[in-house]
């Protein structure tokens, strides 16, 4: 137990390190991760580590896409339905029978084998390209369209991968059956999440404790994702109903000590099991070379190799079609949702970046069938699954930047940028003019003193002159001196409180509660901070 912990520390002592270096060298921090954990795997003295794979798909999963799910908007969720859709369900679906047919034609594999690998290695990583991709600079819409595909695309691939797993055990399959179990799992999963979600909320409403609504947090995915997995589900679409439902119900429902608090504790949550996660498939390499002693290695390259150029050309295949077809076909879909850029559908169908679930889920296969037999093609399975991640991973995330600047998005986010903050700044001025408003009502209704009412109003003068009328880089310059100058005022404040403690004439509870006053007040400033754009 104890030499557990010290390597658990260890993994820890790495994954910080790792994520300095890779903010140094300009790197996304996955990548980063697996190569430093492939390294690690074969060190010497240092124990294989295995990952198992009930601890991604049970343990680890629900959290990651429960916390994506709510930091999306389901107003953009919503618009962007249908490319989601077409991504997360009809290409995955498509790139698992285009794994198929190219495993069975050129080497062999039976198509159920195929297509159990095909579903294993179709749905794209959530994490690590929106985690290279928001660092760009790239137009919202895809950002949005990404998102969402890698939150739904893993319900789409582990609902097949257990069709194929039960095809090969039991030798039947049928696809009509298929297909209504598929609509009855979405439908009931829909309505399952959103049923979590409400009972939640409700739950958390009448807690009154930011520690106890915090822990029904953290329970909530679980809940939402167990129990239709239990019945043969897939879990993953509750668990993004559930957080979908959270994210447009709960900001009037969660109070602002839970938000706060909420906000850092799933920060620090997520960073944790994300590169942790990243680091141990690693170390999974080590087993696997092991493994593929028994393997003649041109046949792992060749099957490597040839499902990698599958799963990318696939997602070429699919998208610019997928894209352009709708719009060619309905005149009411090109009205709504006029033709995108082509850049954007190539940066789209770039970014296929295989993750862990894909390395999980060929872990998690059986190794024997009913009747005592090997899973037939297991480890070849395993090592293609592995060779896809690190392909994906670490080609098309080192080459997702340049593409980006070759294509010229980034100017585009630029313009996006510019037009969001613009907004913010607005809704901000709207704001508080309707707070004045309500000033004045409850004034008119109640005897309140001018001394009162002086303060009120004097809070709402400050803030609206904090905000910038123009985000001109002039006044821009004006504003970011004054953050800064606030900066500096602060931390006179603290060193001026420290000297008080020190001398004996505060508390240490007055010490914090000052203290606190002051962290909120430096994390508003760099909440409302609004940062140079390029213009």
């Amino acid at each position: 137990m104890e030499a557990r912990f010290q390597i658990f520390l260890i993994l820890l002592g790495v994954l910080a390190g790792t994520a300095l270096l890779a903010r140094r060298v300009n790197v996304a921090p996955a990548i980063l991760l697996l190569l430093v954990g492939i390294a690690l795997a074969f060190v010497p003295g240092i124990p294989s580590l295995e990952l198992p794979p009930e601890l991604v798909l049970l343990v680890v999963l629900p959290p990651l896409i429960y916390s994506a799910s709510v930091a999306m908007s389901w107003r953009e969720f919503k618009a962007n339905l249908r490319p989601i859709i077409l991504l997360s369900v009809g290409c995955v679906i498509f790139t698992a029978f285009m794994v198929a047919a190219a495993t069975h034609y050129l080497i062999g594999l039976p198509w159920n084998v195929g297509f159990l690998l095909g579903a294993i290695v179709a749905p794209p990583d959530v994490v690590a390209p929106l985690a290279i991709a928001r660092k760009l600079g790239m137009p919202r819409r895809i950002l949005v369209v990404l998102e969402g595909e890698g939150l739904a695309n893993d319900a789409t691939a582990l609902i097949l991968y257990r069709f194929a797993v039960a095809a090969i055990s039991t030798g039947l399959f049928s696809l009509p059956q298929a297909t209504g179990t598929f609509f009855v799992i979405v439908i009931s999963e829909v309505l399952f999440g959103a049923g979590v979600g409400w009972l939640s909320l409700r739950a958390r409403r009448r807690a009154h404790d930011p520690q106890v609504e915090i822990t029904l947090s953290l329970i909530t995915p679980y809940l939402a994702y167990w129990i239709p997995e239990h019945f043969g589900g897939s879990g993953v679409i509750a668990t993004v109903a559930c957080g979908l439902y959270m994210s447009w119900n709960g900001p009037l429902l969660i109070s602002a000590a839970t938000r706060l608090q909420g906000i850092f504790f799933w920060d620090l949550i997520i960073y944790l099991i994300e590169g942790l996660l990243f680091l141990l498939t690693g170390f999974q390499m080590r087993s696997l070379f092991e493994k593929s002693k028994a393997f003649p290695l041109d046949d792992i390259l060749a099957a490597t190799a040839l499902v990698a150029v599958i799963v990318i050309v696939a997602r070429f295949l699919w998208v610019f079609p997928g894209t352009y077809l709708p719009r060619w076909i309905s005149s009411r879909v090109r009205e709504r949702d006029p033709l995108p850029s082509w850049r954007a559908v190539f940066v789209v169908a770039f970014t296929g970046v295989r993750g862990a679930v894909s390395l999980a889920a060929a872990l998690a296969l059986p190794l024997t069938l009913p009747n005592d037999d090997p899973f037939p093609y297991r480890d070849l399975i395993l090592f293609v699954a592995f060779g896809v991640i690190f392909v994906t991973l670490v080609g098309l995330g080192l080459g997702l930047p340049p593409v980006v600047r070759w294509l010229g998005l980034a100017s585009d986010g630029r313009s996006e940028d510019i037009a969001e903050h613009e907004q913010e700044i607005a809704a901000r001025r709207e704001a508080l003019a309707a707070a004045l408003k309500s000033l004045d009502a409850i004034t008119d209704d109640r005897e309140l003193s001018d001394e009162v009412v002086k303060l009120l109003r004097s809070r709402h003068e400050i803030r609206i002159n904090q905000l910038p009328d123009t985000l001109d880089p002039d006044r821009h310059d004006v504003s970011a001196t004054g953050t800064e100058l606030t900066r500096e005022l602060i931390a006179s404040e603290r060193r001026f409180i420290h000297a008080l403690l020190r001398d004996g004439k505060i508390t240490d509870e007055s010490r914090r509660r000052i203290e606190r006053d002051l962290d909120l007040e430096e994390a508003s400033l760099a909440n409302r901070e609004y940062r140079r754009i390029p213009l």
